[in-house]
């Protein structure tokens, strides 16, 4: 499949962008619903999507870029060449989480129960963007006999973006299900970074570009890094629910 889905006065749309954009703009929708079910206004989310979106993409890039030093130091060109590829999630993961933080500080809102709202669609978009990877050939795995396996340059490998993809619309289902009979505030958050990091952790050991630093692969130590504070953070909530903090 061509990785331009199009072309308009020369300038090349890829199937990659419409991708992200699509999986962003879905989530914002899923974030607006739930913003009205638990007392919160359409503009909230609004208003809060004009700066997460576009830092969110930045901080992406800037993890990205950060962890490809090697390349990018001699070719500083193409750091802006987001249109290339290369965006990594953790990052902006990251540039997402301090956004909502600052936001939420800033409207007086509780940092916890508004980013249960923000987070909720957050794995469908990601599961919708995995898609670009496969038009781009790109995170795939190393070979395969496994009937599913797709072909990347006459060789047979793990289709890791189809392992990503559907982990994450089960995460989705998850965060979904869960969002009215939440125990605490924070709840959906907490889920979403433990869920994510582990099943990331798994995939991540089966594909052949992975961000290193010395033998780690950055997206498993990351990853790892999730899950043991995301269950730290867990209790700390917990107890302050219980506290009636």
């Amino acid at each position: 499949m061509d990785r331009v889905a199009f072309s308009i006065l020369g300038i090349d749309v890829m199937w990659y962008g419409i991708l992200i954009a699509t999986g962003m703009i879905l989530a914002v929708f899923i974030a607006i619903r739930e913003a009205g079910r638990v007392g919160y206004n359409d503009n909230d989310v609004v208003d809060l999507s004009l700066f997460l979106l576009p830092l969110g993409i930045i901080g992406a890039r800037i993890h990205y870029v950060i962890f490809s030093w090697d390349y990018y130091s001699k070719n500083p060109a193409e750091i802006l060449n987001i249109r290339g590829g290369g965006l990594a999630i953790h990052g902006g993961i990251i540039a997402g989480i301090v956004t909502v933080l600052i936001y939420t500080k800033i409207k007086k809102f509780d940092f916890y129960k508004f980013a249960d709202v923000v987070i909720l669609g957050v794995p469908l978009a990601q599961a919708i963007g995995r898609w670009g990877n496969f038009i781009n050939k790109e995170a795939h795995g190393g070979p395969t006999n496994l009937p599913w396996g797709i072909l990347i340059d006459g060789q047979k490998v793990h289709p890791t973006f189809l392992y990503e993809s559907l982990w994450n619309v089960i995460v989705f289902g998850i965060l979904f299900f869960r969002r009215k009979n939440k125990k605490y505030e924070g709840q959906l958050l907490v889920d979403y970074v433990i869920l994510y990091s582990i099943g990331r952790f798994f995939v991540e050991g089966l594909r052949t570009d992975s961000l290193m630093i010395g033998p780690l692969r950055i997206a498993q130590l990351l990853s790892f890094i999730g899950v043991i504070l995301g269950f730290i953070l867990s209790g700390i909530l917990r107890k302050r629910s219980k506290n009636g903090v």
